[in-house]
């Protein structure tokens, strides 16, 4: 066997069995046992059926001796960041939000911005040393920032859920809000088992092409059924797509796209975020702002109100703030994540016609000048 290839799976071995020393047993909620001591996990659309011995397609859900554990007690990412980068534009805006992630992902997105943690058990250059912390600890730390949102990123949170709700039950405790940053590749029984806890959930729509979705290691119609149910058990819903030139950009997968969101909620926000080149995908062009307003079109003619280009600063005009829906008058003004003007009256109306505008409306609190704090 080549060097190379012994250290890797020498440093894998290491990197697990220090996770698997961090995992407690998975929710009942999340599981169904299953012959021979198989279990079924439910925390995300690939249900898996992971045998003793064997870990699910995360790579961090595991089963040991017919027992399903899964990570607790640590963060391999963490951040105070502008709730703008998250994005979230419709919650708290100008707001901060203590951001905590894990380890490991349910797909392998060739783009991935934050692959140093979310593929860090399949890629060998991935590397984001966990730390040991508690969700008193994490709390703390967002209350001292003076973030109204404690949310769940960086990597996939759904595989993460026992965790988060730990963590968010805390939160939740001290009167903060909490939210998910996610693929959006649920099933019902995880997004009934956060709903208690998460208040906002921001779902990446990647494409609208079913092979695309797969080469991502994912299946479109799961992503598509989450959004219908993230929206019927009342979550705040906020959809990014990043468009990358050659892969997510087809003019006809967008139409689709846009006709698809718009007749779920012609209010729900809809970010189309410019693609810079990263990770696997160096070779594609980063987007345009041209791009990104041919999309915005779509949108405009599927019925949506409230889209928002981004990635790309002072470049789409008026498209970076808020217009309130039933009268266009200018809500919030932006440039990139900070917020530079908010009119909008905390009981989420507008000010000039006094109609309700969609999201989780309040006063702004954290640092409030846009920038990134990391705290790892």
């Amino acid at each position: 066997m080549p060097l190379e290839i012994a250290q890797e799976k020498e440093r894998l071995k290491s990197l697990k069995e220090m996770l698997h020393r961090y995992s407690v047993p998975a929710a009942e909620a999340l599981i169904e046992r299953r012959e021979d001591s198989a279990v079924q996990c439910f925390a995300c659309g690939h249900r898996c059926v992971v045998k003793p011995g064997r870990d699910g397609v995360c790579r961090v859900r595991f089963n040991d001796n017919g027992k399903l554990l899964v990570p607790h007690g640590y963060v391999g990412a963490l951040a105070c960041d502008p709730i703008e980068k998250k994005p979230f534009f419709h919650v708290l805006p100008g707001s901060d939000a203590l951001t905590f992630g894990m380890l490991g992902c349910d797909f392998h997105c060739g783009y991935c911005q934050n692959w140093v943690t979310s593929q860090m058990l399949r890629d060998p250059d991935a590397v984001a040393p966990p730390r040991m912390t508690t969700p008193k600890q994490l709390v703390d730390l967002a209350l001292k920032h003076g973030a109204p949102v404690v949310a769940s990123s960086y990597n996939e949170p759904l595989i993460t859920s026992e965790w988060a709700v730990d963590v968010f039950k805390e939160a939740m405790g001290r009167g903060l809000l909490c939210a998910y940053i996610s693929n959006g590749n649920a099933t019902p029984q995880v997004l009934d088992f956060i709903r208690p806890f998460v208040s906002a959930y921001k779902v990446d729509l990647k494409t609208f092409d079913p092979k695309h979705y797969r080469q991502l290691g994912g299946v479109m119609e799961n992503v598509t059924a989450t959004i219908r149910m993230l929206k019927e058990r009342g979550f705040w819903v906020e959809i990014v797509t990043l468009v990358v030139p050659g892969f997510s950009d087809g003019t006809d997968e967008l139409k689709r796209m846009a006709d698809f969101l718009a007749s779920i909620d012609p209010l729900m926000p809809w970010h189309m975020t410019a693609f810079h080149p990263d990770y696997k995908m160096m070779d594609h062009r980063q987007t345009l702002a041209e791009d990104l307003m041919r999309i915005v079109e779509y949108g405009k003619q599927a019925g949506l109100r409230y889209m928002y280009p981004g990635n790309l600063p002072g470049q789409v005009g008026q498209w970076e703030n808020t217009r309130c829906h039933h009268c266009e008058a200018t809500l919030i003004r932006r440039y990139g994540f900070p917020v530079t003007e908010n009119r909008m009256k905390e009981d989420g109306r507008c000010p000039d016609c006094g109609g309700p505008v969609p999201g989780i409306w309040g006063k702004a609190s954290g640092h409030g000048d846009g920038r990134v704090r990391p705290l790892l």
